[in-house]
């Protein structure tokens, strides 16, 4: 069983909104910190958001804040990345992570404290 599945990618034209979600079938899901990242062809993965256990504190990319939203159900082991506005730069596959414990905004952007990951959902945006 793949611990992190995401879905709601797909292909959308500028200006339109994806809601992509990732359910983690984790035990400890609400002792985790989530985080979304996204990779487009022949760059590396970036992050994009992070959330802590709780959902008390949230994080974004600087370069789509205002545009993202990311969530979680600790109830149903999901975790959410509502994106609106969506330009063709955001055009990438998106994957899901999670890290245990509790992330700053220092460490949410850091890949390396993240061990479990999705296989990702693309995300195409037309112009």
């Amino acid at each position: 069983q793949v611990p992190v599945v995401e879905s709601g990618g797909g292909t959308v034209q500028a200006g339109g909104s994806l809601r992509l979600a990732c359910v983690a079938s984790l035990r400890a899901f609400s002792t985790m910190s989530m985080g979304w990242f996204r990779q487009a062809p022949e760059k590396g993965r970036e992050f994009v958001a992070g959330i802590t256990r709780s959902g008390t504190s949230t994080y974004y990319t600087d370069s789509m804040k205002g545009r993202i939203t990311i969530s979680r159900d600790n109830a149903k082991n999901t975790v959410y990345l509502q994106i609106d506005n969506l330009k063709p730069e955001d055009s990438a596959v998106y994957y899901c992570a999670a890290a245990p414990g509790l992330t700053t905004r220092q460490t949410a952007g850091d890949k390396r404290i993240y061990n479990y990951w999705g296989q990702g959902t693309q995300v195409t945006v037309s112009s």
